[in-house]
């Protein structure tokens, strides 16, 4: 039997010792440096054990900080400098951000566009849809339908102008990137502009980036068994721009076919090339990531980000978060065609979140256009559909260690559609809505 049983977190809570998360740290850290020898962490995470067993006193339970150490010191004693500086690049990173939410400072950030925002916020006043208090007021005076169509037109308008802006870099812009963390809206977006951009002449070819995923077995997986699809390690990078350079030489390539039911990538699968006249789209969480497209030329590029850049304040007064509104649209998606419980998308939700935070907000604005995905009217559809759900996950979650973050974000939520009126009659929400790829009735396929 073990002699280490549990382990004390930085909150001070004491929970049950795995070394499964020691296997998997170290693991995430060699991923990140090209690594995917899962046993080799396997028997680095003994060694870990071996000496925090040998080292801690009888009686003595060990902190989570003590446990880092020693990884640091076996990776380097046994010759794997590279993922032990990556190891110690993402321990810093991850205290960093813990000391910066405690200082909770009020500065200004290159992360934020700050003026795409201020054009939100000015839209939202002057519609009368700035706080929940204003948006309840209004449906309750009859104006569901009006706030629909105000906004979807503001959305449309977003679109429109990007694709004017694609239109008049006609012939230098050979890839079209459609960028944007999980939920933004990016499928709906990238049809909506397809068509637009067709109109302007201009013929667009898919390239499906999930089809560059590596196998499921080299990814990297927390304690609980949950695979992290949402790094940009998680896809083959070098085969990505490999394909791209020659697909705008006039060479064909053969793309991978990813088969998620297997988790299995299935190299030269699909024939692809383009024309003279084609312009190569690409939908892709990690559009802005510099390894993505790091061997094509800016000049060829049109870098476009969504993000429901929604300025409203909640009942508490604060703004109300977008990771929470892409939250809610990611579960009731799932479970409506991926049958995923949206149970799963919160406990899942942590490794989006630190995804985004290190691989997409960092490039916001080296986008070309930002487009505002946000829409007022998704709050009342979605107190319908998730309200309960959130009241029973803040009961089951309130005193468990391992669950803190879920817990948060399970309360903040609930407490944001909770002061919501809700809307039972959804048939103003036309089938070209964006919000309609979340919750059904498109008039797109997807």
């Amino acid at each position: 039997m073990p002699r280490i049983t549990h382990v004390v977190k930085r909150t001070g809570a004491i929970v049950p010792f795995n070394k499964d998360r020691i296997t998997n740290a170290i693991y995430r850290a060699a991923v990140a440096v090209g690594g995917r020898d899962r046993s080799l962490a396997e028997r680095l995470a003994d060694q870990v054990v071996e000496i925090l067993e040998r080292d801690t006193p009888e009686g003595v339970i060990p902190h989570i900080e003590d446990i880092q150490n020693i990884v640091e010191k076996v990776l380097i004693e046994n010759g794997h400098a590279r993922t032990a500086k990556a190891y110690i690049l993402y321990r810093d990173e991850r205290a960093r951000a813990r000391e910066e939410r405690a200082r909770r400072a009020m500065r200004s950030t290159d992360n934020i566009p700050w003026r795409k925002i201020w054009e939100v916020l000015d839209w939202a006043v002057t519609h009368d849809l700035h706080t929940v208090e204003r948006l309840n007021a209004r449906i309750e005076r009859g104006e569901f339908a009006e706030i629909v169509r105000e906004s979807d037109h503001a959305y449309n308008e977003d679109i429109t102008c990007a694709a004017q802006l694609v239109a008049e870099r006609r012939g230098q812009v050979k890839i079209v990137i459609i960028a944007g963390p999980s939920s933004s809206g990016k499928t709906t977006t990238t049809i909506k502009l397809s068509h637009l951009l067709k109109e302007q002449g201009l013929s667009l070819v898919p390239l499906t980036v999930d089809h560059y995923f590596f196998d499921l077995s080299v990814h990297p997986r927390d304690e609980f068994g949950d695979y992290d699809y949402e790094t940009p390690q998680a896809l083959d990078l070098a085969l990505i721009n490999e394909h791209l350079e020659a697909l705008l030489e006039g060479k064909e390539v053969r793309i991978p076919y990813y088969d998620f039911k297997t988790g299995r990538q299935h190299r030269d699968h699909t024939p692809m090339r383009i024309g003279p006249d084609d312009i190569i789209l690409i939908d892709s969480l990690h559009g802005l990531y510099p390894e993505m497209t790091s061997r094509i030329d800016d000049e060829r590029k049109f870098k476009l980000y969504l993000e429901p850049l929604l300025q409203m304040k909640g009942p508490d007064g604060r703004y109300i978060r977008w990771t929470d509104l892409r939250l809610m649209r990611r579960m009731v998606r799932d479970a409506a065609y991926r049958a995923y419980d949206p149970e799963q998308t919160l406990l899942h939700w942590h490794y989006v979140r630190t995804s985004e935070l290190r691989n997409i907000i960092p490039y916001v604005n080296s986008a070309d256009y930002i487009v505002n995905t946000g829409l007022p009217y998704e709050l009342p559809v979605m107190r319908r559909r998730l309200l309960e759900h959130f009241a029973q996950w803040v009961e089951k979650y309130r005193d468990d260690p391992l669950r803190i973050d879920a817990f948060e974000r399970a309360q903040r939520v609930h407490n944001l559609l909770q002061a919501v009126v809700p809307v039972e009659d959804e048939s103003a929400i036309p089938p070209d809505s964006l919000l309609r790829e979340f919750i059904g009735g498109s008039c797109y396929q997807y």
